[in-house]
């Protein structure tokens, strides 16, 4: 494990980066926040913002699933320990979802991210598949950082559908016990930041810049100013404070209400577009989990209705479990309220994508 170093930023200097001068051009964006409520509550709530379509449907995925890292020849092999409702990508990636022991995994876009050569000296991981490797194998966050410190991996990404680049994104982890671990790959090296203060975490820079930004906002004071644009830097630090000012209520309903309010304070409008940089995207989706309570909470941006899946509800068995699909439509359209745990349909898995 790289160990994480503190950077102090002076307010000029911060000033710099916040105003965009030594920011990347910024990419697909998204913000993950984790609350940390009263009476043990724990909720982990994201933003997909993307600039099409995506291709999102919600998969039940039972345990003593048999996979492959899809990664060609050396690839990683593994049966899945825990059951898990995720939400898909193009249906052939893992981009969030939880598992029944209340892990939850999370891909946000990071240009940055650099992944070392698939050398043969370990065996390969395709990307579309570290999520889903995680939620697979683990119940929490110390147990997946352990594990994950040892790289027994080679992470391999592939080209995007439809486009000219390869994908670049950073995992977040979070569990029902409030720990957070946020994992990039920063010039080919594996770095993990790990313990219960990382709670947000967007796009570009790299996390140990945003935390530096976020110190200066700190300074400020989110009640006398915060940043209001869709960038990356910006969210971070509006969701960085709302998360900790919101109220810490004991009905989780109330909760819930306001965890959903800062995701979407730290969202983009539909349609929204920043001329000069156009891969500032609309959120498309966004998903809270209840830790506590193993709710996972679907809103789309296109349909008027919250729904969601109550995960103790499901048989994840090996023996009787299926693979089972919410067919969410075009955009996420079809429209749903409610529990939706028996509107999901038994479907052949979908494949990942892989070398």
């Amino acid at each position: 494990m790289v160990p994480f170093r503190r950077r102090f930023v002076t307010a000029s200097a911060a000033a710099l980066l916040i105003g965009g001068a030594l920011l990347p051009p910024v990419a697909q964006a998204c913000t993950r926040l984790v609350y940390l409520g009263a009476d043990n509550q724990v909720i982990t709530a994201r933003s997909m913002d993307w600039s099409r379509d995506i291709g999102t449907n919600l998969w039940i995925l039972p345990r003593g699933i048999k996979r492959s890292g899809e990664a060609g020849p050396n690839s990683l092999q593994w049966t899945a320990r825990y059951g898990s409702v995720i939400a898909s990508a193009y249906d052939i990636a893992t981009s969030d979802g939880v598992n029944e022991a209340g892990l939850v995994a999370n891909v946000l876009w990071l240009a940055e991210s650099t992944y070392p050569k698939l050398d043969g000296s370990k065996p390969g991981l395709a990307l579309s598949l570290w999520p889903q490797y995680v939620l697979d194998s683990f119940g929490t966050v110390q147990e997946a950082v352990e594990a994950l410190a040892k790289q027994p991996f080679t992470v391999v990404t592939a080209q995007l559908p439809d486009e000219n680049r390869l994908a670049t994104v950073h995992l977040s982890l979070s569990d029902s016990t409030g720990d957070s671990a946020i994992i990039e790959y920063i010039d080919g090296q594996q770095v993990i930041h790990h313990g219960r203060q990382y709670q947000v975490m967007t796009n570009s820079p790299t996390f140990d810049q945003q935390l530096a930004l976020n110190a200066y906002w700190k300074q400020i004071g989110g009640t006398v100013m915060l940043p209001g644009t869709n960038r990356a830097a910006d969210r971070f630090a509006r969701a960085s404070f709302y998360v900790d000012a919101i109220p810490k209520a004991e009905n989780p309903v109330e909760a819930i209400a306001s965890v959903f309010g800062v995701i979407r304070n730290a969202s983009v409008p539909y349609g929204i577009t920043t001329p000069d940089q156009p891969n500032i995207s609309s959120t498309r989706w966004r998903t809270v989990v209840d830790h506590k309570r193993k709710l996972y909470f679907f809103e789309s941006a296109l349909t008027p209705n919250v729904f969601w899946v109550d995960l103790t509800r499901i048989d994840f068995s090996a023996d009787k479990g299926a693979v089972k699909k919410l067919d969410l439509g075009a955009n996420q359209t079809n429209t749903f309220s409610g529990v939706v745990n028996d509107q999901f349909k038994v479907s052949p898995p979908f494949k990942f994508l892989g070398l």
